[in-house]
């Protein structure tokens, strides 16, 4: 049997072990992945708000009436704030599903398993 029919195989048993998502689980992940956005976001603004006042011990560049904000911090805020955000973002949802891991014991709709068979 070849690594590919072997890895083929295990993929499939796996696939019939893992228990059958319930009708409006998928209406309930979309709830809660849309509830985690809107947190993500909130959180991530006032963190990257917070690094920026601890950084520079300013106000962040923000304000859209001032025009006498250097482009040079204003370059810095939308780096520090974009990532930020994009990291808080990232680990919200992944504590989402994790959550809804083991809650359910099953990955949440439309999310694929990471594939840890080996490269050939």
């Amino acid at each position: 049997m070849s690594k590919k029919s072997k890895a083929k195989a295990a993929a499939a048993a796996a696939a019939a072990a893992e228990p059958k998502p319930t009708p409006g689980s998928k209406q309930v992940w979309k709830l809660m992945d849309r509830g985690s956005t809107i947190a993500a976001g909130v959180l991530a603004r006032q963190a990257s708000e917070l690094t920026w006042k601890v950084a520079t011990g300013k106000q962040p560049p923000s304000d859209k009436k001032t025009l006498d904000t250097n482009v040079r911090d204003i370059a810095l805020w939308a780096f520090v704030g974009g990532g930020l955000t994009e990291l808080v973002r990232v680990l919200v949802k992944r504590s989402t599903a994790t959550y809804w891991v083991k809650s359910t014991g099953h990955l949440p709709p439309g999310m694929k398993p990471v594939d840890t068979s080996e490269p050939e």
